[in-house]
Formats: C-alpha cells, sequence, structure tokens
C-alpha cells in the first residue's frame, strides 16, 4: 500500500501571497519539479497555496492534456478529502508526478504578477463562510468535481481553464478568508458545469448523427 501524505495544516499567513509565489518561482527555477517537493514548499502554509500552484498552469484557454489528468487527479484528491471533512492526502504514486523544467518557475513568475493584482481586491469579508463547516464541505465538493472536469482528456478549448479558475477562486478566497471570492467561486462552477454538459449533450448528437449515417441505407 502506498504511503500517504498529510498536507492539511492550517495556512501560516506571515507575507504576502504574491510573495510566496516569487520564492517558489526562485527555489524552483532551471530544473523539473515533483508534486512532493511542491507539497513540501508549501507545508504550513495549507492545502489551498498547492491547489493555487495547481491550477495556475491550466487558466489558459489551450487543454493541456498531458498534464491536466494527473494533476485534475491530484485536484480531484484534495477536493474529496475536503468534502468528508477529513484532511488531504496524496498517494506516493502522485507525489512522484513531475512539472517539466523550467515550467513551474514561468507560471509562478506570471502568477505572482496576477495575484499581486488579485491581492488588491482579495480581503477578509463574509469570513462566515470559511468557517461553517458546511460552506467548507460544500466548496471541497466543488473542487472534487472541478478536478473531475479538469482530468478529463477533451482536446476542446476551455475544457482546462473553467476547472481551474473555479479551483483558483475557491483556493484563493481561503487563503485571504474572501467569502464573496468563494460565493463567486461557487457561481463560477455552474458555468464549468454547464459548459461541460453542454459538452456531453453536443457528443451525444454527433454520436447519433453519425450512428443514424452509417446504417442509413
Amino acid at each position: 500500500m502506498n504511503p500517504a501524505v498529510d498536507i492539511g495544516a492550517e495556512p501560516v499567513r506571515k507575507i504576502a501571497f504574491s510573495h510566496e509565489l516569487q520564492a517558489l518561482m526562485q527555489q524552483f527555477a532551471d530544473r523539473p519539479v515533483r508534486v512532493a517537493e511542491l507539497l513540501a514548499a508549501t507545508q504550513g502554509r495549507g492545502y489551498d497555496l498547492l491547489l493555487v500552484c495547481i491550477a495556475l498552469p491550466f487558466c489558459t484557454p489551450v487543454p493541456m492534456l498531458g498534464l491536466s489528468m494527473p494533476f485534475g487527479l491530484v485536484v480531484a484528491l484534495i477536493g474529496a478529502r475536503l468534502a468528508l471533512g477529513q484532511k488531504p492526502w496524496l498517494p506516493q504514486r502522485l507525489l512522484a508526478r513531475e512539472l517539466p523544467s523550467q515550467f513551474l518557475a514561468k507560471v509562478l513568475g506570471a502568477a505572482a504578477r496576477i495575484v499581486k493584482l488579485l491581492e488588491c481586491v482579495l480581503r477578509p469579508r463574509l469570513v462566515f463562510l470559511h468557517e461553517t463547516l458546511v460552506f467548507r464541505r460544500m466548496a471541497g465538493a466543488l473542487i472534487m468535481l472541478s478536478g473531475v472536469f479538469l482530468l478529463l482528456p477533451l482536446p476542446v478549448p476551455f475544457s482546462n481553464s473553467l476547472p481551474a479558475l473555479t479551483v483558483l477562486l475557491l483556493a484563493a478566497g481561503a487563503l485571504e478568508r474572501d467569502g464573496l471570492c468563494f460565493v463567486a467561486g461557487c457561481a463560477f462552477f455552474t458555468v464549468t458545469a454547464g459548459f461541460f454538459l453542454l459538452l456531453a449533450v453536443g457528443g451525444m448528437q454527433t454520436v447519433e448523427m453519425l450512428r443514424e449515417a452509417l446504417t442509413a441505407e
């Protein structure tokens, strides 16, 4: 049985989030980075920082099929544990997954600038949404479902970015205890779910049309 790693430590917010990302960028410059190393670097700052780091690379319209499946699974596992009210953990097999050389550094470099702008907007408000168990579990469930959407191998524009942005909003809101960001994440999830529902309906209709075309006399 693969060992599991606990990543449920309470976040310690002593420096600005954008500065934390810049520090990670410098630490992981010019070499491949395993999930275990990223986890160790974010330990003590909570799983939300790890979720943000995972989600940010996928916030572009073009899907990254080679990376979205394993990292979507990481997000889904973390979200599932949160939805059950348990501390997040990851099995050893996923901890061994690597991000390519310079990839994480470039992503975190761009992310730090983005988050620095977000820091001007994010602030503690509607804090009860992060202190109430039912809302925390709800956030976990939405993160889990977004992870499932993210891991689907769909070569369709925005199939990565929509679930990744949902995770980003929920995790960033938790980092800054911003309940309004939590509400925005929930609203964005409805957009994400609607997008994938349309894909499913369109896919079934396409299959039906092909079946009729192939069986027509």
